[in-house]
């Protein structure tokens, strides 16, 4: 667990404590994850990128170690977007390299609208859904919620310790889930059952302006989907690609929605591709 905290004032009033994690040095680079996750999902990836940058992954507000958000806080992109400047402001991130999984690639994305990012690596980014892939997305994510807060952790650790567990508990996102270790499946599912953003910003993602129309011209995309992604079908990447013409799209083989375990190393290219490119 990170040790380290930012405390940021959201427009409204209030103080939210963002936990973060940060490495290495060199031109920054900032990790965003998804929904119910932690800034853990990236560990997976964090040694080869801290290699040659400085890596900072945020909790996001209301997940992981992070606070919630203030009551009656909206935690729609208009409010949250203007909340993460001002962290990225707070650690001295002016416009690093942003890169985000699921939610975090849309907030990614928004950032760099806003003029906050160098690059962009958006991974199995929301907001390029129809509204019955929504539907079907939301389905499952409240579903692993609702067994992520309803199994005892005894259970989830004994889940855990088995290959066939681990597909169980988190096959939903990955392709591999083999791969994770006992240890992460533990935390990554403690970390979903007291996610208190889960609910508002799977509320505020029915909205029209949760979904991303408009192009990035001048700013280095790229938008990253795995090929057995089962939460966000693969076939949204063409429509961020049509949304963001001059982003480049790139599929992810034998990789699930979280990727960044299935195939850190792919992952790890790809992001620093992006980074190169700006």
């Amino acid at each position: 667990m990170s040790a380290s905290r930012v405390r940021v004032e959201p427009e409204g009033g209030g103080v939210v404590e963002v936990a973060y994690e940060r490495r290495g040095s060199g031109e920054p680079v900032v990790l965003l994850h998804g929904i119910g996750h932690h800034w853990q999902a990236w560990e997976p990836v964090l040694s080869v990128l801290s290699a040659s940058h400085e890596v900072v992954a945020l909790d996001l507000p209301g997940f992981g170690a992070s606070g919630a958000l203030p009551d009656g806080h909206p935690h729609d992109l208009d409010a949250v977007v203007p909340l993460l400047g001002r962290v990225l402001t707070a650690l001295g991130l002016e416009r690093p390299h942003l890169v985000g999984n699921s939610l975090g690639g849309l907030l990614a994305l928004e950032l760099g609208l806003h003029g906050r990012a160098r690059s962009v690596t958006a991974l199995s980014p929301a907001g390029f859904w129809t509204e019955p892939e929504r539907r079907y997305a939301y389905g499952v994510l409240a579903g692993m919620r609702l067994g992520a807060r309803t199994l005892p952790e005894n259970l989830v650790a004994r889940l855990a310790r088995s290959a066939a567990g681990r597909a169980a508990l988190t096959g939903s996102i990955y392709a591999r889930p083999g791969r994770r270790s006992p240890e992460a499946v533990v935390a990554e599912t403690r970390a979903l059952r007291e996610a208190t953003g889960f609910a508002p910003v799977l509320e505020a993602g029915r909205r029209p302006r949760a979904r991303f129309t408009r192009d990035l011209p001048g700013l280095p995309v790229t938008v990253a989907w795995g090929d057995r992604d089962r939460l966000l079908l693969p076939r949204q990447g063409v429509r961020a690609k049509r949304a963001i013409p001059g982003a480049r799209l790139v599929r992810l083989r034998g990789c699930g929605h979280v990727p960044m375990n299935d195939d850190p190393a792919v992952v790890a290219r790809v992001v620093l591709d992006t980074v190169r490119r700006a």
